[in-house]
């Protein structure tokens, strides 16, 4: 019978007959059979080397290198496959230039072919001038028609300008004067107004003294009669020797003095009434005054109004100054429009020499001597020497994907030559995003698809070198990119 037993040594079962055991590969490979007859043949073939066992070494060696070699194969695939994200979803991509009229004319040359290489403000096609220049010339007649007109106004400002200065000035002047002679003769006027009613108190006062000295020289009258009737009657006594001659000389005395104060009464009356006259003389002079003094204010107000008068026409010719001016400012706004008309109609004429916007290479050419093109035809492309990659990765792809990433770069052109380039930036949005009719995942039909994210890949300048001429947009290209 044949049994499995274990060999604890090792850990391997190993299959027996009868009572020998066997053992596995990693021990001894030696079959043995129950107690085989020993003859003289078998004895001889057991001497002998054993040639048959030496293809089996050999055999058994090969599979070892092929079973490494393919280990070690698969661990760098695994290795490879676990670092790098590839796709061979992608293109060339580049700046292509549209070069287009921007004003309508008819083509006189054409300086360039397909593919030709140009560098940026190469003249590459020339159109008819002659309508342009036509227009230049006359923008910079209209220019020197309007430098003229504000030359002409700027002199009639500054003649004006004079005239009206100098009688400005005088009529300011005359106004000022006037003005000051009104405040003048007003000022006379409240002062002789102010003097009336004192020279009328002065009458009054002299006329209520006039009565005081009239009653005064009565009174004095009275005492004099009285003095006088004294001495008369001692007199008479006297001259009969009936009184001394000192009650004689005591009455005359005082006839004397009742005389004296009748004579300065009446001197009184005569001066109160000299004082009244006097003081409607003064009345009257204040009248006078008065009246010169509004007279004087009647004359200033005139004189101010003819001032007035004076500064309105110098105002009037102010105002002339001003059209003038308006007039020059007129002329100035004119000559600043022919500058720009004069401007633009240079900027058009220059718009008939099309030149290249770039460095690169001419592609697409459409147009020939004769053509009558409009503005914003289209002439030709120019393709310039920056290319990159655009390159749609699986949306599956993305998650360790970072800008600056090393990616291997290989074209369908070129497939014995491997390009070297880093990410510079993932799309906003997947390219079904930008599509002329975007999915609408809301109408009920939605069937779940993995999406392409665009993901830029600039190539490294190195690596281009010999190349940038063969490589052009459009190409197909496979792209690995080492993620960390």
């Amino acid at each position: 019978m044949t049994s499995n037993t274990f060999n604890g040594r090792n850990g391997h079962k190993t299959p027996f007959i009868g009572k020998q055991l066997i053992p596995d590969s990693e021990t001894l490979e030696t079959v043995t059979a129950e107690a085989p007859v020993v003859t003289p043949e078998i004895e001889k073939e057991k001497e002998a080397p054993p040639k048959r066992k030496r293809p089996n070494g050999l055999i058994l060696a090969a599979l070892g290198v092929g079973a490494i070699a393919a280990g070690g194969f698969g661990y760098n695939y695994w290795q490879y496959a676990s670092t790098h994200q590839e796709t061979d979803n992608a293109t060339v991509a580049g700046n292509i230039h549209q070069v287009s009229s921007r004003i309508p004319g008819t083509v006189s040359q054409v300086l360039v072919d397909d593919n030709q290489l140009v560098q940026p403000g190469q003249l590459l096609v020339k159109l008819d001038p002659r309508d342009y220049e036509s227009k230049v010339q006359q923008a910079a007649a209209a220019l020197e028609n309007a430098r003229g007109q504000a030359q002409a106004a700027q002199a009639n400002i500054a003649l004006t300008s004079q005239t009206t200065t100098g009688k400005t000035t005088q009529a300011q002047g005359d106004v000022s004067s006037a003005v000051a002679a009104i405040s003048t003769a007003q000022a006379a006027v409240q002062e002789a107004q102010a003097g009336i009613p004192a020279a009328q108190a002065e009458v009054r006062l002299a006329e209520a003294g006039i009565p005081a000295a009239q009653a005064q020289v009565a009174q004095t009258n009275a005492n004099l009669e009285n003095a006088q009737a004294d001495y008369d009657r001692y007199n008479q006594l006297y001259k009969s020797g009936a009184i001394a001659r000192q009650q004689l000389d005591a009455a005359k005395a005082a006839y004397n003095v009742a005389t004296a104060q009748r004579n300065a009464a009446v001197q009184g009356v005569e001066q109160a009434q000299a004082k009244l006259a006097s003081a409607r003389v003064g009345v009257a002079k204040a009248q006078s005054q008065l009246a010169q003094a509004q007279e004087n204010v009647t004359n200033a107000q005139a004189k101010l109004a003819a001032s007035r008068g004076g500064l309105q026409q110098a105002t009037a010719g102010g105002q002339d100054t001003t059209v003038k001016r308006s007039q020059y400012e007129a002329a100035k706004a004119a000559i600043a429009q022919s500058e720009a008309s004069l401007k633009d109609a240079q900027l058009q004429l220059s718009y008939a020499n099309v030149t290249a916007p770039s460095a690169g290479r001419v592609g697409r050419k459409n147009v020939e001597v004769g053509n009558r093109v409009a503005a914003g035809t289209p002439l030709m492309a120019i393709v310039d020497n920056q290319y990159w990659v655009i390159a749609n990765f699986k949306e599956t792809q993305l998650e360790k994907m970072r800008p600056g990433e090393e990616a291997e770069i290989k074209l369908d052109a070129f497939p014995h030559h491997t390009f070297v380039g880093r990410v510079e930036s993932l799309s906003p949005a997947s390219g079904a995003q930008f599509a002329l009719l975007p999915p609408d995942n809301a109408t009920g039909n939605f069937t779940k698809v993995v999406q392409r994210i665009p993901v830029k890949i600039v190539f490294d300048q190195k690596s281009i070198q010999g190349y940038e001429s063969r490589i052009t947009p459009g190409m197909s290209a496979e792209i690995a990119v080492e993620v960390k």
